[in-house]
């Protein structure tokens, strides 16, 4: 008996409604009361028995938070222990990663760069044959 998709309901609504169900109302008539189907009932109610009125919060995702505005650029909270150590160690791995990549360039122009000339038919090959 849903009266269209979309509702939203309150907390406390939710908490009213599995209140009214374990005071001993039946399900049916407290969903035709309320306008809601039976199966939405129960699901607030097997949340309520799971975790009490925090468990009844709205699906989906949550609305952004209100943010102060920021502060001035004197106020910057200062950083945070160890930082210091943190940023030296990722330039030392940039560093490695850097060497890495220089290899790998050097290695590639090397697998790329172009055999030596043959000394024409007949020449010898660079490597015996494998005769058995």
């Amino acid at each position: 008996m849903p009266k269209g998709p979309g509702r939203i309901f309150s907390r406390e609504f939710k908490v009213a409604a599995v209140q009214r169900i374990l005071a001993g109302e039946k399900v049916q008539a407290l969903a035709g009361e309320l306008g809601v189907s039976r199966q939405l009932l129960y699901k607030w109610w097997n949340h309520y028995e799971r975790g009490g009125p925090e468990a009844l919060r709205r699906t989906g995702r949550p609305r952004q938070a209100w943010a102060p505005p920021p502060e001035s650029p004197a106020a910057k909270p200062a950083k945070p222990p160890g930082a210091p150590e943190r940023i030296a160690e990722l330039e030392r791995k940039i560093g490695q990663q850097a060497l890495e990549l220089d290899f790998f360039e050097q290695a590639l122009r090397h697998v790329k760069a172009p055999l030596p000339p043959n000394d024409g038919i007949g020449a010898r090959a660079s490597s015996p044959s494998s005769r058995r």
